[in-house]
């Protein structure tokens, strides 16, 4: 979805950036498309733009991008997106034997599944606690891209799943069937939406609900 978004020139890079490291913030840059091959044509020269620039790492799910990072800017440190679909540990343990600093995991995990990564590999682990469970695996769909042409896995994705669908059964054509779910509309394929903010710590208290 961010392929149509007003997106940083370089200059706005270079500003946000400076910005962030005076105010001791990290900066991470997410290239995390799977990538086709005309994708691949500008990606060295733009890799070695980002480690002068100096951000603090790349985010990437594609194998041919994350090679291509270790062979362009080999310092450039590389946090795998949750687009890559780690559920277990041994994944988690490959990527950290190829280099790889951190797993986003995949959106559809449990705390005791991360938990069992967490005591098993010695890598940084990030979830998310905010956002859409799409219908695919992490994002990994093409329901956008058979309707419309643009594809979720190239940043463009038009959240087909969240349209209004109805049923139609095949002996009685014309008939429609609604298909509800809330008073907020009918999803018919998309899942109820991530929330764990009640999960966040507040300050000054931290404050764990019990979890269910």
């Amino acid at each position: 979805m961010r392929a149509g978004a007003g997106n940083f020139g370089r200059e706005e890079m270079l500003e946000g950036i400076s910005f962030a490291h005076k105010n001791h913030v990290k900066v991470y840059v997410a290239i995390n498309i799977y990538a086709h091959n005309e994708d691949l044509e500008t990606l060295p020269e733009y890799l070695d733009f980002l480690a002068q620039i100096g951000v603090d790492a790349v985010i990437a799910s594609d194998p041919g991008i994350i090679d291509t990072v270790k062979r362009v800017q080999p310092c450039l440190p590389i946090h795998l997106s949750t687009q890559a679909n780690s559920t277990n540990w041994a994944s988690a343990a490959f990527w950290r034997r190829i280099g790889l600093e951190r797993v986003v995991l995949a959106r559809e995990l449990s705390l005791k599944e991360i938990e069992v990564i967490a005591s098993r590999v010695n890598i940084e682990l990030e979830a998310f606690v905010h956002g859409a469970m799409c219908m695919s695996y992490s994002g990994r769909c093409l329901l956008s891209n058979h309707l419309t042409g643009r594809d979720a896995n190239r940043g463009d994705c038009a959240q087909s799943c969240r349209w209004r669908y109805f049923l139609v059964e095949e002996k009685r054509p014309g008939q429609y069937f609604p298909v509800e779910e809330d008073a907020r509309g009918t999803y018919f394929m998309s899942s109820k939406d991530l929330c764990l903010i009640e999960y966040i710590p507040t300050w000054p208290k931290p404050v764990y609900p019990a979890l269910k």
